[in-house]
């Protein structure tokens, strides 16, 4: 729940690749949201998605439109269409989310005078030049918003925007919806119908949710798991059971080479992949400690929050957004990258800790998106820029 703002009598438009899950998705809604609560419109250009219905269930609109194309000719043809949609609509101002619909955004904003702002929701690869002119869309705006410092700091590096430009707003949780007082046993014992592992199983509980894909780190878990099961001072095999919470997408093949590698490793009874799930507080609320593995810097790593604004310890790995997020020892633990030993003892550190030990690394992980990773900072500090540079257009 995001709390009412000042008022804010502005027609703003986001526009972003797709609606589905993700981070740059749900602060788009989010934002969305706020916008209306505010008193402003709030209109989202996209290709579609799930989240579309959720939107516009907040009081704002969906137009749809091929954003998520990288053919050159489209992305001209989606700067005029959103250059007319910006006269037609008295657009104020023009957000956009991606590197694609920036080029469509930034010829919109040139052709209709309004202010264009973008947000890095991750940390792209420079590569050679064409990949880099690709890439500086990004930079061209009135306002570049970096998801965290670890993603500023990159793009500094980067160069091409000046300091002045730039605005460090840490991505948010909704510290209404991830709240462990609002999820009730019923909630968790409805998930455990749906993961039958999770229901049978009466040991620590490991959640690793995300999208599967080769960089958040599942084949380091699963490394992990067999060594946890290797261990006699560990435990035993079934005092650990290791979710996997996400779903391939478009990458079915990786997920048929985690399944086989978790037959190869024998750690079959401990690994579990039960696909998407709609209920992520109850799937936090399962979980005894939650795993953000990645072998890539997450740029923010969204995560690592809301596990800890469900009050869950973290084991992440250290680098990227995770050394802004969780604090070793205090909110969870900080493993190297890619080494499944110390993922291992990071796992029977947390479970051998008495639940009350856990109880108060959860709290001090909620106390920590409380102060700094709140949705409604993200979207009060997000509003600010907009009133900044439309205050500025006025003047």
């Amino acid at each position: 729940m995001i709390r009412a703002m000042a008022r804010f009598n502005h027609t703003i438009l986001q526009v972003i690749p797709t609606l589905d899950a993700g981070g740059a998705e749900r602060t788009t809604l989010e934002i969305a949201a706020a916008i209306v609560q505010a008193g402003g419109s709030a209109l989202v250009v996209s290709h579609g998605g799930r989240l579309a219905a959720e939107i516009e269930m907040v009081g704002g609109e969906v137009i749809l439109m091929p954003a998520h194309s990288k053919n050159p000719a489209t992305m001209w043809m989606n700067g005029c269409r959103l250059a007319a949609l910006i006269k037609e609509q008295g657009i104020d101002l023009i957000h956009a989310r991606s590197r694609a619909p920036a080029w469509s955004a930034l010829a919109a904003s040139k052709k209709t005078g309004i202010p264009f702002v973008t947000t890095y929701h991750g940390a792209y690869k420079s590569g050679g030049p064409i990949k880099r002119y690709y890439n500086s869309s990004m930079l061209r705006a009135d306002c570049v918003i970096a998801n965290s410092r670890y993603t500023g700091d990159t793009i500094m590096r980067l160069g091409g925007v000046s300091p002045e430009r730039l605005r460090i707003i840490p991505r948010g949780a909704d510290l209404y919806y991830f709240n462990l007082s609002k999820v009730s046993e019923k909630r968790i014992n409805q998930l455990g119908e749906k993961w039958e592992s999770a229901r049978e199983n009466k040991g620590l509980r490991v959640l690793l949710p995300g999208r599967l894909t080769p960089w958040k780190g599942h084949e380091v878990a699963i490394e992990a798991a067999a060594i946890y099961k290797s261990n006699a001072e560990t435990g035993k095999a079934h005092d650990l059971t290791l979710v996997f919470c996400g779903a391939a997408r478009d990458q079915s093949r990786y997920e048929l080479e985690l399944r086989a590698m978790i037959g190869q490793r024998g750690v079959g009874e401990m690994v579990h992949l039960v696909g998407d799930c709609a209920d992520m507080p109850a799937a936090y609320a399962w979980s005894d400690v939650v795993l953000s593995p990645s072998i890539r810097p997450e740029a923010f790593g969204r995560v690592a929050v809301e596990a800890g604004a469900m009050e869950r310890p973290v084991i992440a790995s250290a680098h990227g957004g995770a050394m802004e997020t969780v604090i070793d020892g205090e909110s969870g633990i900080l493993v190297p990258p890619g080494d499944a030993k110390a993922l291992a003892q990071a796992i029977a550190r947390i479970g051998g800790m008495t639940a009350d030990k856990r109880a108060i690394m959860g709290e001090n992980g909620r106390a920590r998106a409380s102060s700094i990773y709140s949705a409604a900072a993200m979207c009060d500090a997000t509003l600010r820029v907009y009133s900044d540079l439309l205050g500025e257009k006025a003047r």
